[in-house]
């Protein structure tokens, strides 16, 4: 910029010294006319390249940036090293670009783009292909009018995106695990998964399971009904070996348990109806819950309960009292006698939460992520010793999915342990 300046100084100097010259040699009138036709002609060429540089920015190509003269040779020069550092970049941001799309497109799973407004901005070819859209001619358009499923618009507008969402495919007999991920500026990343194989898989394997359990549960009925015949007549079997029976009384009853925890499991996983809505009078279930807590641990233990009389719960009276109730029982088999256990109805800012505090032996944190899980146990020997099945807090967690809840677990090993299940505002009803 300083070169150029100086360039018009100089013209304009140069032409000044000239016009002086003419005057000392013609006079001023003569002077002065040709200093004006020198300053036209040197606006004359600037308005020249001016039009050649408006013309040339209609249509920018590095091969017919003008060549220019005087002032504008410099001026073009720094527009085309500019032109040709943009177009190395335009052609590095090109190739990117395409690598993304290669990658992005070589993932399995639908990926699309969503922006403030829920309008299509990009998606690969796998979502095309699941959620029956077209980038081509669904650019901009929102989501929602291609995908026409008011569960899915729901979760779309609900922004809160912790779990995933399940949409049925009927045109296609396909069924997509969606999720969404939010971005900068309010846009979201849309992930859809094919997940028609795995629920196949999983339906064959509840299927599986219902079957055997329920072809079980009749011989097994019979065999412990011979059972607690032959030990209640007495004299009949010699007492050496009467503890046989009570060892075959004892494995049979917790056979008949695991039964019953798998078929319940299983029928609440295959449950794809949403629970019931109705209101729940929590003060009633939680005292209801204390009594049978009392009843079990038959005084063994000090059972309290603190409850918020002003907050009850939308959801299903019998799914709710199972997980709740699991969550007391395991409290009671799990606290040595003489200790404590308090339970709690509360609220916590717009949630509810049920809790279950312990001072029994509490749980080493490593443990804890896996408590759900199918057949787990810290510890497997005291777990037949108290009875359990592995199966109670896997059956807790997909009601209180189904309710749109969660589990928190915290524990001390030694201290003791805290379940609290955490329902979200829109269960909540205050009285």
């Amino acid at each position: 910029m300083l070169d150029l300046r100086w360039k018009a100084l100089a013209y304009i100097a140069t032409l000044s010294v000239i016009c002086i010259f003419v005057w000392m040699m013609s006079g001023l009138v003569i002077a002065l006319v040709a200093y004006i036709i020198g300053l036209l002609v040197y606006l004359a060429g600037h308005c020249y390249w001016l039009q050649q540089l408006y013309l040339w920015l209609h249509k920018p190509t590095l091969n017919d940036v003008p060549e220019g003269s005087g002032v504008w040779e410099d001026v073009y020069t720094a527009l085309l090293r500019y032109e040709r550092i943009n177009q190395t970049k335009q052609t590095e941001l090109n190739a990117a670009l395409e690598r993304f799309d290669i990658t992005a497109n070589a993932i399995p799973d639908g990926l699309v783009v969503l922006n403030a407004s829920n309008e299509i901005e990009w998606c690969t070819q796998h979502a095309e292909n699941q959620l029956g859209i077209n980038l081509k001619t669904d650019q901009h358009i929102p989501i929602f009018n291609l995908v026409r499923n008011s569960d899915f618009i729901a979760y779309l507008y609900h922004e809160v995106y912790q779990a995933p969402f399940r949409l049925k495919h009927h045109r296609q007999e396909v069924s997509l695990e969606i999720s969404l991920i939010p971005l900068a500026e309010q846009y979201k990343l849309l992930i859809c998964r094919d997940v028609t194989q795995v629920e196949k898989v999983d339906a064959m394997r509840r299927d599986f399971i219902a079957n055997v359990s329920h072809e079980l549960r009749t011989p097994l009925t019979v065999v412990s009904g011979f059972i607690e015949t032959l030990s209640d007549m007495e004299g009949t079997i010699p007492q050496s070996i009467r503890h046989y029976f009570d060892m075959m009384h004892e494995q049979t009853t917790r056979m008949r348990r695991l039964i019953e925890d798998l078929l319940t499991l299983s029928q609440i996983e295959s449950n794809v109806q949403l629970p019931e809505d109705q209101t729940i009078n929590m003060s009633d279930m939680v005292n209801m819950l204390l009594n049978d807590a009392r009843a079990l641990s038959q005084g063994r233990h000090r059972i309290d309960a603190e409850i918020a009389s002003n907050v009850n719960l939308a959801g299903s009276v019998d799914e709710l009292q199972s997980a709740l109730g699991n969550l007391v029982s395991n409290a009671i088999r799990y606290t040595p006698a003489g200790g404590a256990i308090l339970l709690k109805w509360q609220l916590r800012g717009k949630q509810a939460i049920f809790s279950v505090c312990d001072n029994g032996i509490g749980i080493e944190s490593h443990h804890i992520e896996r408590l759900t899980e199918r057949f787990y146990r810290v510890d497997r020997s005291r777990s037949r010793e108290t009875g359990g099945t592995g199966l109670g807090l896997a059956i807790v967690k997909h009601i209180l999915t189904r309710h749109q809840a969660g589990l928190e677990v915290t524990s001390k090993l030694g201290e003791g342990s805290t379940f609290s299940a955490v329902f979200p505002k829109t269960r909540v009803r205050q009285i």
